[in-house]
């Protein structure tokens, strides 16, 4: 086992000991239910020195939720980046927030922009991943009540947020050691600010930010790869 699928390993047990009360009904972790897929993400694609690592929050229930890829829409996992393998099934599934793995027929629209342009912009996956990688920050889904509504981390009580995130800066801190980048680029505001927290105001890596895929966001709906990559080259990050 590589030194990143130890790191999730250990996150994945760390972030399972915790508890989340209502209004949180139901909780995924798919280095759990998904892990073989994450593992093979890892191992494939997580080798060498990253020039920069995009950092996005935590699963949506179409992306990584399914696949254990962040941003991990279907095709993109299955037939762009080859992953194969069975995915289980979470210890409390929502009847509205069905896991099926590969088989899922629904798309995740973030992870479809974002890994549309990578394949669009650099062809294969091999060549996208010899210089970036993609992270999220937290492994874990969380949905609220029988609608299946997301709640994101930040929502979350103090209580149960500041063990949440005391283990997941651990482990992105380790993740990030190993792949060494120059740059860590928030996907969002809230994935940037917990990079720059981690990494602290002394170190070399530099920490920026660009426009988060979702179609929430109604800049992003406007063409969000233009923008994007502006985002980026203005970070230094020439494509």
């Amino acid at each position: 086992m590589s030194e990143l699928a130890e790191i999730a390993r250990e996150l994945s047990r760390a972030v399972g000991e915790l508890s989340f009360g209502p209004p949180v009904t139901h909780v995924y972790n798919p280095l759990d239910h998904a892990w073989v897929l994450h593992e093979q993400y890892l191992e494939r694609f997580g080798g060498g020195r990253k020039e920069a690592v995009f950092l996005g929050m935590n699963p949506g229930p179409w992306g990584m939720a399914q696949t254990g890829v962040p941003f991990g829409e279907i095709a993109a996992v299955r037939d762009w980046m080859g992953l194969r393998g069975a995915v289980g099934k979470p210890k409390n599934e929502h009847p509205k927030r069905p896991v099926t793995g590969l088989d899922c027929p629904r798309s995740e629209v973030s992870g479809r922009r974002l890994w549309g342009w990578a394949r669009d912009r650099y062809g294969t996956p091999e060549a996208f991943f010899a210089r970036f990688f993609v992270l999220n920050y937290c492994p874990l889904s969380f949905m609220e009540g029988p609608g299946g509504r997301n709640r994101i981390p930040e929502k979350l009580p103090r209580a149960e947020r500041t063990p949440l995130f005391a283990a997941c800066d651990h482990a992105l801190r380790r993740t990030l050691a190993v792949l060494e980048p120059r740059r860590v680029v928030g996907v969002g505001a809230f994935a940037e600010k917990c990079a720059k927290r981690v990494l602290g105001p002394d170190s070399p890596v530099k920490v920026g930010r660009m426009l988060h895929p979702s179609p929430a966001s109604p800049k992003a709906n406007r063409g969000w790869a233009p923008q994007a990559e502006a985002d980026l080259e203005a970070l230094g990050i020439e494509l």
